[in-house]
């Protein structure tokens, strides 16, 4: 079911993941929203690279409901991610990667593995375990962790080629809670980063991209705002212009001001 790009290629500055282009650096999920034509609106308006859907989310919906949704994603003509979402264990993940392979024909995984059911928190003690045994099984997977340095090192050792950290829980919108340990990820790992889960406006999104990060996942921040369409334009825009501040290299924050008009030529009562 893998679909062709919706959009043109960037072809000056792709998110590449694992040797493939995609035309947007922002990845968008698609749940929540308050219609099936919200949702369609707020895609066509952001132009995601992918959008994230969960097997057994929809799975559990009615057929008909089920049916509607299939015909959007092939409507919308944007590359699928699925996801392991509301799985708890390393045999339920690989079931649902297996069937996710089956249903969407895609090698794509975002893996998700939840160690705890308040805060959504991934299963740090087993998911390296787990994405290892998909990269074996043939999944190109981009899992959903912590910001933990030596968590993301080691993901990127068994073989994943890009890294999902989260910026806060899942759904919460409190944006970056620990903005340190986000730019030591991005100064230490060299595979793209993408950050998923807790960006809630599209300040908290351009800040993270200024930081060199590769990319963002939303889906609550635009799913759930007054008007999920027009904060699905924010953030493609806010995505956009982080990045090109990225490549433009700020200046560096200077301790006491600095005169952005030089003195030469000014009257001498002036330089007093």
């Amino acid at each position: 079911m893998t679909a062709p790009l919706a959009n043109p290629l960037n072809t000056t500055d792709p998110l590449v993941l694992y040797g493939e282009a995609f035309a947007s650096r922002l990845l968008l999920g698609t749940s929540r929203y308050p219609s099936p034509q919200v949702l369609e609106n707020a895609v066509k308006q952001s132009n995601p690279g992918m959008i994230t859907v969960s097997l057994r989310r929809q799975g559990s919906s009615t057929a008909e409901a089920h049916s509607g949704f299939w015909d959007l994603l092939k409507k919308m003509a944007v590359p699928v991610l699925p996801n392991t979402a509301g799985c708890h264990s390393p045999k339920e993940v690989i079931a649902t990667a297996q069937m996710a392979r089956e249903v969407f024909d895609t090698s794509w995984i975002k893996l998700e593995l939840i160690g705890d059911d308040y805060t959504l928190q991934p299963d740090t003690l087993r998911l390296v375990a787990t994405a290892e045994i998909l990269i074996k099984d043939g999944f190109k997977v981009l899992p959903y962790c912590t910001e933990d340095l030596i968590l993301c090192q080691r993901l990127v050792d068994i073989g994943c080629q890009a890294v999902m950290p989260w910026a806060a829980p899942i759904g919460t919108g409190q944006g970056p809670l620990n903005p340190y340990a986000l730019k030591l990820l991005r100064d230490r790992l060299k595979v793209p980063l993408l950050v998923d889960a807790g960006l809630g406006l599209p300040s908290h999104a351009c800040s993270v991209m200024e930081w060199g990060f590769d990319g963002v996942l939303l889906n609550t921040a635009v799913a759930l705002a007054d008007d999920p369409v027009a904060m699905a334009n924010a953030f493609s825009m806010a995505v956009d212009a982080g990045r090109t501040a990225y490549l433009s290299g700020a200046m560096k924050a200077q301790q006491s001001a600095q005169a952005s008009t030089p003195l030469v030529g000014t009257p001498f009562w002036h330089q007093s």
